[in-house]
């Protein structure tokens, strides 16, 4: 009698641990689904080599940042030439959706509400308009933080030019065509909606001399950077692809 008493105690004990274990592992689970998700910060440069994704994500592994140092070590190096001639206007009115091989060019939006709708969420349009963004949430990769936006704060997220136009000037689109210049003011591959005091103090910097304050995207920045240095056939200078093979731990 007393071994049956003691089995069946043994059996109540497993059953009340196997138990206890299902319920632990509900409430990791659960715990996991409860945690606030972070703000969508797009994708990685590397998988949006035409700019068209949203965002700027940061890049965290080994294996990316290595691509990306290959990527920046096939970027051409120059010395800044003149400054002499540079003016906005060579490169188009801004934010010209009149603009040829690119992409989102010609589809009747602007380009600054094409880079808004491109990585805002809850984007908002103008009453009878699919283009004219009015407001947004959107994570600014530039400080690392989500910002709500409207369009009666407009200043408060610009659109940077990751290859600033007076900087593309002087390393040899000032002997470009009208045309070329257009493009590579207006391609989304070169454009990153971002904070605007960030943007203004950028000014026409390369990497050796500014960053965004958000060190977890330096090396997406750099890897951008060379994107379109190569797409452009842009020279960058040796200080600025030093930087940008060292922000990606080369």
């Amino acid at each position: 009698m007393r071994s049956r008493r003691t089995a069946v105690v043994a059996a109540l004990l497993l059953g009340s641990l196997a138990l206890a274990g299902c319920t632990g592992a509900d409430k990791t689970s659960g715990g996991d689904h409860a945690k606030p998700q972070p703000a969508n910060r797009g994708v990685s440069p590397l998988q949006n080599p035409d700019g068209t994704k949203p965002g700027l994500a940061p890049v965290t592994s080994e294996a990316d940042r290595k691509a990306g140092r290959e990527l920046i070590a096939k970027v051409k190096t120059a010395d800044a030439g003149p400054k002499t001639g540079y003016d906005r206007d060579q490169f188009g009115p801004a934010w010209t959706d009149n603009v040829d091989g690119i992409p989102m060019g010609h589809n009747s939006c602007a380009t600054r509400d094409d880079m808004l709708a491109r990585d805002g969420q809850k984007v908002e349009h103008k009453d009878g308009s699919t283009c004219v963004v009015t407001g947004m949430t959107i994570w600014d990769p530039y400080t690392g933080k989500s910002v709500d936006w409207t369009k009666q704060q407009a200043s408060k997220i610009q659109i940077d030019h990751v290859m600033p136009l007076s900087y593309d000037w002087q390393q040899g689109a000032s002997q470009w065509d009208k045309a070329k210049r257009v493009q590579i003011a207006n391609d989304p591959l070169n454009l990153i909606p971002a904070d605007g005091s960030q943007n203004a103090s950028k000014g026409d910097s390369g990497p050796a001399t500014w960053l965004p304050s958000n060190a977890e995207v330096h090396c997406s920045y750099a890897i951008r950077w060379a994107q379109v240095s190569l797409k452009y056939q842009l020279p960058v200078t040796p200080a600025d692809k030093k930087t940008m093979l060292s922000l990606c731990g080369g």
